[in-house]
């Protein structure tokens, strides 16, 4: 799976992280690169972490443009957390999504839209089994961590996986991809135009409430749920709606009366089942084919860590209210939930709902690193894991008594079977008996007839002869 590896650039005085870049085999002769972070100090094996990025266009370290970002400098999520993990004992494994480069750069230009979710899944396999083949890792103490699209993968990877320890899902939702669609595209869009854009509260948004709240996005113009460039354009000196928004030309955007119902005939294209729509996308399809993390994360036997962002407005922060409700009702023995009033998507704070992706924020970070090193909640883990086994045992102990009892049912009907057998064949071998005898009496019978037969013949004979000779004599006579 690794066609090739290298050290980093040496490591810089007192630098507690090492570096390793390997390039990873995805199959059907697509490659893409990926690093290893580790700690400087220390033999190993360490404990292994495979961080999986969210949806899009996104290199290893989940780049974040300067635009996305309230700081004005670019952002690079993934790579904070590699690097704090890694400092405190980890060996993190990141890697680019396929056909992407770094700081989300596109290698294949005949990439116009995204593989199907499937794809995604797979090449996160690959990704693990590299993780668990490497010297540094040992492979018996691995945790998938999954940011946003990433969780969706990371909890399909987790069922069945035996080495796996720990699953962190940060920014996960909980139903159906349709839903959190709904909610993207409908939902947070009325709530923000409501809440944040209608200055004057009264259901209608003017030219100039959307004019103001573009120039204080000037920092960050495309992180607001509904940004105000999608709906006004300058025509010199002023400012006017787009074409097809105004649509009783009356100079302002009803909220539920115009606004509300283009929402919904843009969900309605987003997700489009029609192959021939233009709007028509497979990833998204993909998406809505899957069952739902809350189906699946009753299956998932490792420890889980859920990260919610209060002030979310990429995947909502109920979610892991929803997703821990169904973990207490499988009983899952070790599971943890941390929501962080104030913190958007990437665990940096909001701007009421505006969205910038700034750098995680320390004590998040420090909340992972204590969660996956909790001793306490390790010693729970491996009374589960002994439990578990327990429960395993006793499962197979009334199997095998199931099978005892079988067993001696089915001994019992072969050995009445075979007393029918014997039966029959003392039956049998009394009908032979009898036809013997029978056999023997025709035998003797016939003797007898045949005996009493030839006598007959004699007689006859004799008496034929005798009138014979009588005859003869009375011809001599005459």
């Amino acid at each position: 799976m690794v066609l090739s590896s290298s050290q980093g650039a040496e490591a810089l005085a007192n630098d507690p992280i090492s570096r390793r870049d390997l390039v990873i085999d995805l199959a059907d002769g697509v490659k893409t690169d990926a690093q290893l972070t580790y700690p400087a100090i220390g033999d190993g094996p360490f404990p292994g972490v495979l961080l999986i990025g969210g949806s899009g266009s996104v290199d290893m370290n989940e780049f974040m443009p300067a635009v996305f970002t309230g700081t004005g400098e670019p952002s690079r999520p993934m790579l904070q957390v590699a690097e704090y993990l890694s400092a405190r004992g980890y060996a993190v494994l990141r890697y680019n999504k396929r056909y992407v480069g770094l700081n989300g750069t596109i290698l294949n230009p005949e990439m116009t839209r995204m593989p199907e979710v499937r794809v995604f899944i797979d090449d996160a396999g690959k990704a693990l089994e590299v993780l668990s083949g490497l010297t540094e890792v040992d492979s018996e103490d691995i945790t998938l961590l999954g940011h946003s699209e990433g969780a969706i993968i990371a909890l399909r990877l987790a069922i069945g996986g035996a080495n796996l320890r720990n699953v962190v899902l940060w920014a996960a939702i909980a139903e159906d991809a349709r839903k959190l669609v709904f909610w993207q595209v409908v939902s947070q869009k009325i709530k923000y135009a409501e809440a944040e854009l209608d200055g004057d509260q009264n259901g209608l948004l003017s030219v100039a409430e959307m004019e103001a709240k573009m120039e204080g996005l000037a920092m960050v113009p495309v992180v607001s749920p509904l940004p105000p460039q999608g709906a006004i354009y300058s025509t010199g000196d002023t400012y006017d709606w787009y074409p097809g928004l105004d649509t009783d030309g009356d100079g302002y955007l009803s909220i539920r009366g115009e606004l509300e119902p283009l929402l919904l005939q843009q969900f309605e294209l987003y997700i489009s089942s029609d192959p021939e729509s233009p709007y028509y996308d497979p990833w998204i399809q993909s998406h809505l084919e899957l069952e739902s993390n809350l189906v699946v994360i009753g299956n998932v036997t490792a420890s889980i860590l859920m990260l919610q962002g209060g002030g979310d407005t990429q995947t909502p922060p109920e979610a892991g209210l929803l997703l821990e409700q169904r973990l207490i009702e499988v009983d899952h023995p070790d599971h943890t939930l941390i929501t962080y009033p104030g913190l958007g998507h990437t665990l940096s704070p909001v701007e009421g709902m505006l969205q910038p992706m700034d750098p995680v924020q320390e004590y998040a970070l420090s909340d992972l690193a204590t969660w996956l090193k909790d001793p306490a909640r390790k010693v729970r883990n491996l009374d589960s894991q002994l439990q578990t086994v327990e429960y395993a045992m006793e499962e197979l102990q009334g199997q095998l008594g199931d099978l005892n009892s079988e067993l001696d049912q089915q001994t019992s009907e072969l050995e009445n079977q075979v007393t029918e057998l014997q039966s029959e064949s003392n039956d049998i071998q009394d009908t032979v008996t009898e036809l013997e005898r029978h056999n023997l009496e025709l035998r003797s019978a016939l003797d007898s007839a045949r005996n009493m037969t030839y006598i007959a013949l004699g007689v006859a004979l004799i008496a034929v002869m005798s009138g014979a000779v009588i005859m003869f004599h009375n011809r001599n006579r005459s």
